[in-house]
């Protein structure tokens, strides 16, 4: 059988991907690309910008339920149909954009999984391929979960194109996903119960803002069952039956939909990485810090499926672009974690960046910290909002901001102040001289700094 032969050998059609085949490509490299699903990847298809756009409608619906009886006089229904075709103008062009961005490169398209055959060579649509480097940006899927009649739970995929809201709706994981889904559900008039086999949701972020984020779900009608053990899922004739363990006790919940959000795991299952030579883990590919894998020189790894890397988006770009970069020049670039802030679209949004409180204590001798419930505060009370806190992270020493966490209605653009605060070493001092617009959330932050505990 003839083999084909390129420079470089992509797979995965993401931002990772579709950044090193352009910085490759734009340098006369024989380039080509390969993914089982929509080009595109999963964060434009079936990720965060679907997502975002059906959450805005329930963050509407909520503000104005808010202010039902304070102005508005009745708060507006939703359609959801139309919800759907709206979000479909965004999603639905995009495999096709950039399938044509990259045939404009002059990139080869393949549109399967491609298998490891040898070291250098990959067995794609019935062709052997070789070339010098491989990359592999093929993202992360929904962890699979062990459980007896697992066939009958769906995944995000199933959330973000549903054809109408179900009366009831379980989740299985307080995830990000969980999180944001389970809130968005519960306004727009589900009822819903999120299922975790730990103690509490969120794990990685603020425990104290975490605490007021459940809270807050709760009064919106989301059920939490914390330390859960589910046992198996059964179909009905139109709901699922859910049987689990709770504190030792069998119990059960009738439910229309279940949903895994459970996390997600490297997408390598099929790529048949021991006949490259290629070691993985439940954290990704193995890699050095040239993002190249640390057991065959010819493959690298970036975004989401990289064992450095986190999964969000702007990483994944940064990711692909050493990835290429270091293809064409002899691994120049090591990749270094830059500062990263992180938000779960809930409602209110939880932001977070830099240190918790537990880091920073192992890290400096002494700290100040700034947090609160604010609720009072002229911004929560102009919306009727109830849920407002922050915890803010200092080194006592230097003045330093190390930390900041955020639980408010723009907390997902405020923990891009803190960021670049943060990224450029700025002392609470300095902070709170800058001048902000007012009255601004963004100039509540200087006032989240008036006195540490």
């Amino acid at each position: 059988m003839k083999v084909k032969h390129y420079n470089v050998f992509i797979i995965g059609s993401g931002i990772a991907g579709q950044t090193v085949a352009e910085i490759c490509a734009k340098n006369k490299l024989k380039v080509a690309i390969a993914d089982n699903r929509e080009y595109g990847g999963t964060c434009a298809n079936r990720g965060c910008d679907p997502k975002k756009i059906l959450v805005q409608f329930s963050s509407l619906l909520q503000r104005c339920k808010q202010l039902e009886h304070s102005g508005i006089i009745k708060p507006p229904k939703i359609s959801w149909s139309d919800v759907q075709k709206f979000k479909n103008k965004f999603v639905q062009s995009i495999p096709i954009e950039t399938e044509k961005d990259l045939q404009n490169l002059d990139v080869d398209l393949y549109h399967q999984s491609p298998e490891f055959i040898s070291e250098n060579k990959v067995l794609v649509e019935g062709k052997t391929i070789s070339a010098d480097y491989f990359v592999i940006a093929t993202g992360r899927v929904p962890r699979k979960l062990k459980i007896k009649g697992n066939k009958h739970i769906e995944t995000s995929d199933s959330i973000l194109n549903l054809t109408k809201i179900p009366k009831t709706a379980s989740f299985i994981g307080s995830g990000y996903v969980g999180m944001e889904f389970a809130t968005m559900l519960a306004i727009l008039g589900s009822k819903v119960t999120v299922f975790e086999h730990g103690s509490t949701a969120l794990k990685n972020f603020d425990p104290f803002l975490v605490e007021a984020l459940i809270s807050k779900m709760k009064t919106l009608g989301v059920t939490f069952v914390f330390n859960a053990k589910i046992e198996k899922i059964e179909a009905l004739n139109k709901n699922k039956r859910i049987n689990y363990t709770l504190k030792g006790k069998k119990k059960k919940l009738k439910s229309r939909k279940v949903f895994n959000t459970a996390g997600r795991v490297p997408s390598i299952t099929n790529l048949k990485l021991e006949n490259a030579n290629v070691e993985a883990n439940c954290s990704g590919v193995l890699v050095n810090d040239y993002l190249q894998s640390k057991t065959n020189s010819k493959v690298y790894a970036c975004g989401d499926v990289s064992s450095l890397s986190l999964p969000l988006t702007p990483l994944s770009g940064l990711q692909g672009y050493i990835t290429g970069e270091n293809i064409l020049n002899n691994n120049a670039n090591k990749f270094q974690f830059p500062l990263v802030p992180s938000t779960v679209f809930t409602q209110p949004n939880l932001s977070m960046v830099g240190l918790q409180e537990e880091e920073a204590k192992k890290r400096y001798k002494h700290i100040n910290v700034y947090k609160g419930k604010i609720p009072g505060w002229f911004n929560a009370k102009k919306a009727n909002e109830d849920t407002y806190a922050f915890k803010i992270i200092s080194n006592k020493r230097t003045d330093i901001i190390v930390g900041a966490h955020l639980l408010s209605e723009k907390a997902n653009e405020n923990i891009n102040i803190f960021t670049m605060a943060i990224s450029k070493g700025m002392t609470v001092s300095e902070f709170k001289k800058l001048i902000f617009t007012y009255p601004s959330y963004t100039n509540d932050l200087k006032s989240m700094l008036a006195d540490s505990n």
